[in-house]
């Protein structure tokens, strides 16, 4: 259930490394309860916009509003506001000396102050939810990718976010567990979660997003509903892409 209620809002937001400019001035919504999901050649800042709304990167210019507190003013605790945005990355960042539970206690006792119990339950529940409880005493090197990304999903939230941002989530998988994760997502999805995925995968784009952005070259080139943007695409760029790509 999507709100008119942007949780995030970027009005001309870049982000330049040394003299080359990866973000060119995006200007996003983003209301609670949407699925956007961003679409695009490599090299195109997709990941460079996603990681600069949690400030893995610091963006270079521009604002960033989240749930209306502008991120870029140097009074805000950007940690704090980091909490509520969960991140799943495409290689897991899972640490391999401890036990999944143990993986996903870790943030929720340190940062939440929730005890050893009470964050193990949490787990547990969230586990079963994605069909490994039994697998909480196992270790990252004894499960495929599928069940890592599910993990990884579930991981983060433990935390309890706001948002879900998904950076290309499937692109490390082989074919046949692509679709576990996806599944996963699309039950956060139906279950209200607002999230912002970064994924090459045009079938859940077209199934599952509320919104779809196509960029290039640093800028939005497109914007608009799954329909609209892979059906009835406006931008020559677009159009270019989609033709290269099974959709």
């Amino acid at each position: 259930m999507t709100t008119n209620t942007p949780i995030i809002k970027t009005v001309n937001l870049k982000k330049s490394f040394g003299n080359i400019e990866v973000l060119k001035g995006i200007n996003l919504e983003i209301n609670k309860g949407e699925v956007l999901v961003i679409v695009g050649p490599s090299g195109s800042g997709k990941s460079t916009f996603l990681r600069c709304l949690n400030f893995l990167e610091r963006p270079t210019g521009g604002e960033i509003y989240f749930e209306g507190v502008n991120l870029l003013d140097k009074n805000v605790d950007i940690n704090k506001h980091r909490q509520k945005m969960g991140m799943v990355f495409q290689h897991f960042n899972l640490f391999p000396h401890m036990t999944i539970i143990k993986n996903m206690s870790l943030a929720p006792m340190k940062l939440l102050k929730l005890s050893k119990n009470q964050a193990a339950e949490k787990a547990r529940g969230l586990l079963e939810r994605v069909g490994l409880g039994d697998r909480a005493l196992s270790y990252p090197s004894q499960l495929s990718g599928g069940q890592k990304q599910r993990v990884a999903i579930v991981r983060a939230l433990c935390m309890d976010p706001d948002v879900m941002l998904f950076d290309e989530p499937t692109s490390a998988l082989d074919p046949e567990m692509v679709g576990e994760v996806l599944d996963v997502m699309k039950n956060l999805a139906k279950n209200g979660m607002t999230m912002v995925v970064v994924t090459h995968e045009m079938g859940f784009a077209k199934e599952v997003a509320d919104k779809v952005i196509f960029m290039d070259e640093g800028i939005i080139m497109e914007e608009g509903t799954p329909e609209e943007v892979f059906g009835n695409p406006k931008n020559d760029r677009t159009k270019e892409f989609f033709s290269k790509v099974l959709i």
